[in-house]
């Protein structure tokens, strides 16, 4: 790979990264594999996002390393979403404003994952395309789903409609067969739903999100997440266009695309906003 990569060199848990600056932020992604953005922060700030260099599992296809951030996957959930990527066979390429970070061929699925990261000039924010390519030779049904793993220790917060005395269902709410109702980190009152990020046994909700906004407040910082919310398109997971996961390491805010079928050599977009401020 290039050593004339966009951004400051540096490691995080003994990997190599770059890290892109501006006068409120900086994004710091890895180099020697993903496409993954590894950190965010406030400029001279923390890393919001979760650090998890030892979390490891076996997809099947070998060892898959979690290590915390922003990664792209595809729903449904299957294994062959955690096909190791880690390592190698990532493209770095500048554009305007940021960088764009295309992985390798998924040889299970002939799926190329790639990210572009578009630092904001006047404020703590990030424009973020994820794209999915069917490089294979067969067609597959899928939908991006980008997955934002940050920090415990805060509380993550999506609005419901309002309610009404409407004729027709406006909510809809989905639990994972591992997932309680009396589960105590998990709050759901009329216009919201709230996960505190809590360390403990996994759990997950749902829902159909009108707004295609999620919050996580976390100290003195609220990270925002914004995309279209295509209410009328079919999703996976029962309906769901938001996911919010919690366990003993991390909290996971994650978006979910329309689904599609992807024929060979066509290509998918899902394009997210990220912004950091302080609490006032």
């Amino acid at each position: 790979m290039s050593s004339n990569l966009p951004g400051i060199p540096g490691t995080l848990h003994g990997r190599p990264t770059r890290r892109l600056e501006t006068a409120h932020c900086w994004v710091e992604y890895l180099t020697g594999g993903g496409p993954r953005i590894l950190g965010f922060g406030l400029s001279g700030g923390p890393n919001i996002l979760a650090e998890t260099p030892d979390k490891t599992w076996d997809s099947g296809y070998g060892t898959f390393e979690l290590m915390g951030g922003h990664r792209l996957w595809f729903a449904p959930e299957s294994p062959e979403c955690s096909v190791p990527d880690s390592t190698t066979g990532l493209e770095v390429s500048p554009i305007e404003g940021g960088v764009r970070l295309t992985g390798a061929i998924q040889a299970p699925t002939g799926l190329r994952k790639s990210i572009d990261v578009v630092l904001a000039a006047d404020s703590a924010a990030l424009h973020i395309r994820h794209v999915i390519r069917n490089e294979g030779s067969r067609a597959l049904e899928l939908a991006p789903w980008p997955v934002t793993q940050l920090r415990l220790g805060g509380t993550a917060r999506v609005a419901l409609p309002g309610h009404s005395h409407g004729s027709t269902p406006t909510q809809l709410v989905v639990m994972w067969p591992y997932s309680s109702w009396q589960e105590k980190r998990l709050s759901i009152r009329d216009g919201e739903i709230s996960v505190a990020a809590w360390a403990g046994e996994p759990f997950k909700v749902g829902c159909l999100n009108y707004t295609g906004r999620l919050t996580y407040e976390l100290d003195d910082l609220r990270f925002t997440k914004s995309y279209d919310p295509a209410l009328a398109a079919r999703h996976a997971d029962l309906g769901c266009n938001l996911e919010i996961y919690v366990d003993e390491g991390c909290i996971e805010l994650e978006s979910l695309a329309p689904l599609t079928i992807l024929a060979p050599g066509e290509e998918v977009a899902w394009d997210e906003d990220w912004e950091l401020a302080r609490i006032s």
